[in-house]
């Protein structure tokens, strides 16, 4: 049976917004995992994504590496040092 083009969209909006959650956990546990503590962690990842945004905006919005991750969250240990254990 054929798909309609408009429940492939359904599907890979679906599986979007599934790759967003496992992102947004993955997230949570590198900061979990780096100190940062739980009721820091809203304001811990609003900085980690903002530092990212600045990032990507330098490198021409290329693709980060897992080096940007770690340095980005090695910025945020400096400069926002209570937000961690």
């Amino acid at each position: 049976m054929r798909k309609t083009l408009k429940t492939r969209l359904k599907e890979a909006q679906f599986e979007i917004e599934e790759l967003a959650m496992q992102l947004a956990d993955m997230l949570g546990a590198a900061l979990h995992y780096a100190g940062v503590k739980d009721e820091n962690m809203p304001r811990a990842v609003e900085i980690y994504l903002n530092e990212m945004d600045k990032l990507l905006k330098q490198k021409n919005f290329e693709e980060a590496s897992y080096e940007d991750v770690v340095a980005t969250i090695d910025k945020m240990k400096k400069e926002h040092p209570a937000l961690f254990t």
